[in-house]
């Protein structure tokens, strides 16, 4: 075969592969029509796919007039991944197919070396699900801190052992396989992007306000900002008055004693806000807590101005669209510059949500760099 048959051969395989992600199971005159290729080469491109385990037959169209067609999808067998988050005191992790269907989950507790515990979670994961982990294809840890690529550590990190140099090759000799690191808010913008309240944006900004830490990811027309070094995001940082920075201001237990002040009794920041925001009789509350909140955000909007500021974390979530609401208002006090504010849209884990998507995606683009 000429090399320009194979590259025009390559460029067929990744255009129909392409549509069967995107759309799901549909038929070769479908593909034809999405491709604008003929139906004798949608045929051979389909034939030659199938022979290599990436699309199987999905079944036929029903309720139309003439004969059934025959559908075809993306096979989920062509690939595996896993996603893993790191949390202050386990980390979890699943195990996926090419189509982003989740086959096992594992948590580990008592954390002690990066690389083994990441690699007990995933193998655990993998026994679960079935899958052997010699065929995962890509690994995406989520940690929360700034990855630096150069030193291959993580920086401004609470989880013992992550800021040793070499952390993401350990885990990939472990596991042998490519392994990528990120900060957790950013693959949360991932989820949100892919499956949330970001879907369809052009660009955005990703607010996370956690029990724990907060966070910021800004994704410019799909291209998350990430700094020299990471730490593109550490909000928390942000000096936000003389003698505080804005992790003073929203963090959970900064948020639960803004409550107790406003007579508002909770264990923690997100059960004060969920209180608040589910009863009447806490605006004081609600107001003050808004302006906290826009403070962070009229930064953001100052400097990358983004159409939308989505709200998430456990905090964010607990105040939901009343939250947003508040913050809008308090944010037109504060700036000339405006953003919608919305709540996160992601149901369960964000993180690892994001993390799984991220690892599909690489192992998807491995498959059409292949071609």
């Amino acid at each position: 075969m000429s090399g320009s048959a194979r590259v025009l051969r390559g460029i067929n395989d990744v255009a129909v592969l392409r549509h069967l992600l995107a759309r799901g199971p549909v038929s070769r005159v479908v593909l034809g029509e999405l491709t604008g290729l003929t139906k004798p080469t949608v045929s051979q491109v389909v034939k030659r796919l199938a022979a290599d385990g990436l699309v199987r037959s999905s079944g036929h169209t029903t309720g139309k007039p003439g004969p059934n067609a025959e559908l075809y999808a993306v096979d989920a067998e062509a690939g595996f991944a896993a996603a893993v988050s790191v949390r202050a005191g386990s980390l979890v992790a699943s195990v996926c197919d090419v189509a982003g269907v989740v086959r096992g989950t594992a948590e580990v507790t008592g954390l002690g070396d990066p690389a083994a515990d990441v690699a007990e979670a995933v193998k655990a994961a993998a026994r679960r699900g079935r899958v052997a982990v010699a065929r995962l294809g890509a690994v995406q840890v989520a940690v929360p801190g700034a990855y630096d690529p150069a030193a291959d550590a993580v920086r401004l990190v609470d989880v013992a052992g992550w800021d040793q140099p070499g952390v993401g090759l350990a885990i990939g000799r472990r596991l042998r396989a490519p392994v990528a690191v990120d900060n957790d808010v950013n693959l949360a913008a991932v989820a949100e992007r892919s499956r949330g309240a970001a879907a369809g944006l052009g660009s955005f900004a990703l607010l996370w306000l956690g029990e724990d830490g907060l966070g910021l990811a800004v994704d410019l027309a799909g291209r998350l900002v990430r700094g020299a070094r990471g730490g593109a995001g550490e909000i928390g940082y942000l000096p936000v008055s003389a003698g505080g920075d804005f992790h003073a201001l929203v963090s959970g237990a900064a948020v639960r004693d803004l409550a107790k002040e406003h007579g508002l009794s909770a264990r923690t920041g997100a059960g004060a806000v969920a209180k608040a925001f589910a009863t009447d009789g806490h605006d004081g509350f609600r107001q003050a807590l808004a302006r906290r909140v826009a403070r962070g955000v009229a930064a953001v909007v100052a400097v990358m101005e983004p159409p939308v500021v989505v709200l998430a974390g456990e905090v964010g979530r607990a105040g939901g669209e009343p939250l947003c609401w508040e913050v809008r208002a308090a944010l037109a006090e504060l700036s000339v510059l405006v953003a919608d504010i919305v709540p996160s849209a992601v149901d369960g884990d964000t993180v690892l949500t994001g993390a799984v998507e991220a690892a599909r995606e690489r192992v998807w683009a491995a498959i059409l760099d292949s071609r």
